[in-house]
């Protein structure tokens, strides 16, 4: 059993017990439900904005402890003030050391878009997510069928939620649908957590050319920045080179100005 498949398992017995512990129509009574939308791909877009994603993460499968001491209203806020477009907060506790306070911390001291990184396998999960804040969800191609994104999809959305769905593998272009407007492109292997860089820059180019793009993982050098922009990509997922870190939100704002001080170059 790969990775990927460990961590669905586990995924199964949370949501499972999630239930049992709040029901949906609890979730639903959340002030979130009420609150005005916050677009993940508007703000990706804003030419005032950087593109970065930035992600808080504790741990991750294929690095360990990244950084146990970071509290996320620092480093939410940091990347907010470096000038990302929008947060990625992770929420899976077993392997990542997430929590879904972590989303809640996040929401109440900033004001843009808050992706819920998780495993979603349910349609509980997407209320969750809207529940505690959340803007957008993840869908990962490899864990799904298209017909579970369909429906994930058309849910989210009916809440007021955007989607962005990941892909790494040529097969799971397959499963890409046009409802979708925002797609991450993993160069990181999710069965053997290798990276492989050009991996985006070949998916990229059979996706609809209005399609949001987003690079994800393996980004650590300012100067790929422009390198992938010019390979059509809008968006760029990082986490780890900043979550590695002493202060990642100083170390976000480092390489952002690094990206305006090149591009200006």
């Amino acid at each position: 059993m790969n990775i990927l498949d460990t961590i669905i398992t586990h995924k199964k017995i949370e949501v499972a017990a999630a239930k049992n512990t709040q029901s949906i129509k609890a979730l639903e009574e959340s002030s979130y439900f009420s609150a005005p939308k916050i677009s993940l791909k508007e703000y990706i877009l804003r030419d005032d904005k950087s593109g970065i994603i930035a992600e808080f993460k504790r741990k991750s499968p294929s690095k360990g402890t990244i950084n146990e001491t970071a509290l996320v209203e620092n480093v939410t806020i940091g990347y907010n003030n470096a000038g990302v477009s929008a947060l990625s907060v992770l929420t899976d506790t077993i392997f990542f050391g997430g929590t879904n306070e972590d989303v809640l911390t996040a929401r109440q001291v900033n004001a843009i878009p808050i992706l819920r990184k998780d495993f979603t396998i349910d349609e509980y999960q997407i209320i969750e997510a809207k529940s505690i804040g959340a803007n957008a969800i993840l869908l990962i191609a490899a864990v799904l069928t298209k017909a579970e994104i369909k429906q994930f999809t058309a849910l989210a959305h009916s809440i007021g939620l955007e989607v962005l769905l990941e892909i790494h593998t040529t097969e799971e272009l397959d499963k890409y649908i046009p409802e979708i407007s925002v797609v991450g492109i993993n160069n990181r292997n999710l069965k053997t957590f290798e990276v492989d860089f050009e991996n985006a820059i070949r998916l990229a180019k059979s996706l609809p050319t209005n399609t949001v793009k987003i690079a994800e993982s393996g980004i650590s050098d300012y100067k790929n920045i422009d390198y992938l922009k010019a390979q059509g990509f809008d968006g760029f997922l990082i986490g780890e080179n900043f979550m590695k870190k002493e202060n990642p939100g100083l170390a976000c704002s480092d390489f952002i100005k690094k990206i305006n001080k090149n591009s200006h170059a």
